[in-house]
Order: structure tokens, then sequence, then C-alpha cells
């Protein structure tokens, strides 16, 4: 009668268990590896299966061939991907040979390093900033022979023509502003016409170099310091 009153009590009203048993946990990095090896296993076996299958199918019509067993099948799948890895690594190192240093890994993937040859555009920019550093350097040669004033024009004979044209074959001029002098300040002595857009090239009389959007430009010229 006790018996039959305590096992409806304990299940009523039943004790917290303790248990000791380890739990072994992966961490992130080590779930993620076994997860993409167990997907790697279950996709070369179905491949194996699929192989395995369409060889038989194919005895049907040529019964000179032998029965593929799943064992068999496996075994040609996995020579099959050795040799495609083969031609993909022969590939791969033709391509570091051909442009060598040129690739960079990038997770699973490569990509081109920014070592490479710079794009035309980035040549023709490189080109319009040396001519305006060659304008750079004949000015500041005429300033320290003239107490450190500059041209009071680019139409007089102080520099030659070719020093303040542009790169191209326009023969335009860099618009230049007279009457200044090297090293005081910081405002524009010379930039870019036009025909190069929104972004000029800009000499200021500190000896600075940098591109500077054309309202910048203005705005500085207003102001008489830099942008």
């Amino acid at each position: 009668m006790r018996s039959r009153v305590f096992v409806p009590c304990f299940l009523l009203f039943p004790a917290a268990a303790l248990a000791g048993m380890p739990s072994v946990r992966l961490s992130d990095i080590a779930s993620q590896r076994v997860e993409a090896i167990s997907f790697f296993v279950g996709v070369f076996a179905l491949v194996a299966l699929a192989v395995r299958v369409l060889w038989n199918r194919l005895r049907k019509d040529f019964p000179r061939l032998p029965l593929l067993t799943f064992r068999s099948a496996a075994a040609l799948v996995f020579l099959l991907s050795l040799g495609f890895h083969l031609v993909l690594s022969m590939i791969a190192g033709g391509r570091e040979l051909m442009t060598p240093g040129a690739w960079e890994r990038s997770g699973v993937t490569y990509q081109l390093t920014s070592s490479l040859p710079p794009s035309d555009s980035d040549l023709v920019g490189q080109a319009r900033r040396q001519r305006l550093e060659e304008l750079r350097v004949a000015l500041w040669a005429h300033a320290a022979a003239h107490g450190g004033a500059f041209p009071a024009s680019d139409l007089g004979p102080e520099l030659p023509v070719e020093r303040w044209t542009v790169v191209g074959d326009s023969g335009m001029h860099f618009i230049y502003r007279g009457g200044l002098k090297a090293d005081e300040g910081a405002t524009p002595l010379a930039y870019e016409p036009g025909i190069f857009g929104r972004e000029r090239w800009v000499l200021f009389t500190n000896g600075e170099v940098r591109r500077a959007p054309l309202e910048t430009i203005h705005a500085s010229i207003e102001q008489g310091g830099a942008p």
C-alpha cells in the first residue's frame, strides 16, 4: 500500500538529479571543419554511387564492360579527382610563372595584387602631376634668383613655353596667378585648365602639389589659403 502511494508522489514531486557525465564540445572552427569534411564525404559517396549506376546501365548496351561495384566506382572517382587536381595545379603554376607575384590569396580564391602596373588613367594622372612638378622646379628656381618673386605672367620670357603647357596636345597653359612670392602663405599659384574636369592638380605657393575640386580652389583663392 505504501509503495502504491509513494510512486505517484515521486512522479508529482521529482527531485533534482545530478549527473556527472562529461560533455565534450568542439570549438566553432573544429565544428565547421567536421561539417565541411562530412559534406565532402557525402558528396563523394553520392558521385561514386551515380557513377556506378550510370556505368552498370551503360553495361546493358555494352556487355563487354565489367560490372562496377561501389568500391570500384569510388576508386574511379578518386583517380579522376586526382587527375583534375593535377591539371588545375599545373594551370595555377603556369599562371604564376607567367605573372610572378601578380596573384595573392584571398580566402579560398586568388586576386590580383596592388603591385601590378598602373592603369592608363593612373599613368595619365601621374603625367599631369609630373608636369606641374616640373613647373614648380622652374618657378622656384626663378624665385630664388629674384628675391622670392615669381614671374609676373605666364606669357613673359622668364620661363620656356613648354613649362607652362599642360599634358596633351591641346597646347593650353596652366592657369597662373602672377604677383605672388614663394613660401608666403599657401594659396593656389597655378592649376590645370577646364579640359581636365572638376578635379584638377594645383600648385600652391608653399610648394605643395595636390589634387582639389575647382570649387575648393576658387574658395581658397578668395580666402588666400589652401583648401
